[in-house]
């Protein structure tokens, strides 16, 4: 296909995941534990689904770039969504982006510039690079990233199960953002939702306890993809709106949960993801109210079973 031409895909760029029940977690869990597998999606995380939403719309709109400001799993699919759309994508990372995550942009065709000791210096370039004919997608603060996101609750109730609560992670809140209004328009509107994130990286349950959306001082996680100094607006109005419960769990939960899940369902997710698998694993007090709980496996498309190892000697 010549370059610049863009095929008009009509299908969604995000696969349909399987919805696992988990015995090994529902023993640990001592409840029923359902599973929405995003971590399966082609580039490594649920980013896609809100992402691919993006893009093809950029692209029908007659976006000619893609720029984004993410090292990590948004990074990862708007690279990915470009290269099946055949738009070019730059990204802008942070000096802290390892060595295997800029690999993995390259491979799907991205130019990767780093620049910037944090993400928010990555950003500012990122946005100051955006022309007229340019498309920028943000990492988690974008309505249409909602809304894609959205359609894995569709997929969890088009297959009839109704879990009494949904546990999932939050970084910068796309991921609970998108999972709330999923829930809303499939009826689930007051179904509370366990909002997970690790200690050092707690921007939601700093906004919780404020009232209002603070920026942290800094991240101190080593689930760098939890790592949103501040969460959006959008996330915090539902937290405010509908049932969520704020948890935290410490950087070795996490670590231990990616290391026992890799062993129960031979996937490798990254500590992100760990931190509300921990709570099935530890059958934390928040999961008590409930006997049937489906947790959202977010992924991780730059996690090595070494780098988590290392990381796990290192807090112990």
């Amino acid at each position: 296909m010549p370059t610049g031409s863009v095929p008009q895909l009509t299908m969604p760029l995000h696969i349909p995941t399987p919805l696992l029940e988990s015995r090994a977690l529902g023993l640990a869990a001592q409840r029923t534990v359902w599973l929405k597998m995003e971590a399966l999606q082609p580039p490594g995380s649920f980013k896609i689904r809100g992402i691919g939403h993006a893009c093809q719309i950029h692209a029908q709109r007659g976006a000619k770039r893609f720029v984004s400001s993410s090292g990590g799993n948004a990074g990862m699919a708007v690279a990915y969504a470009g290269r099946v759309l055949n738009i070019p994508v730059t990204v802008v990372v942070p000096q802290t982006t390892t060595a295997r995550a800029q690999e993995l942009l390259r491979l799907e065709n991205a130019d990767v510039i780093v620049h910037g000791a944090s993400w928010q210096e990555a950003n500012e370039l990122a946005l100051s690079m955006v022309g007229p004919d340019d498309a920028f997608l943000h990492p988690f603060d974008d309505p249409l990233l909602w809304t894609g996101h959205a359609s894995m609750i569709d997929e969890v109730a088009n297959a009839g199960v109704v879990p009494d609560a949904v546990v999932l992670s939050v970084g910068g809140g796309g991921l609970l953002s998108g999972v709330a209004e999923g829930m809303a328009r499939n009826g689930w509107g007051q179904m509370p939702i366990i909002a997970v994130e690790t200690e050092g990286a707690a921007s939601l349950h700093a906004a919780m306890q404020s009232g209002h959306t603070v920026a942290l001082d800094a991240i101190t996680s080593i689930a760098s993809s939890l790592g949103a100094k501040r969460v959006c607006e959008q996330a915090m109005q539902y937290a405010q709106q509908r049932p969520v419960q704020s948890v935290l769990v410490s950087d070795a939960s996490a670590l231990d949960a990616c290391e026992r899940f890799l062993n129960d369902h031979r996937v490798l997710v990254e500590p992100a993801c760990g931190a509300s698998l921990a709570l099935a694993y530890e059958a934390h007090t928040a999961l008590a109210p409930y006997r049937n709980v489906l947790f959202i496996v977010c992924g991780g498309a730059t996690a090595t079973i070494d780098q988590i190892r290392q990381w796990q000697s290192l807090s112990k």
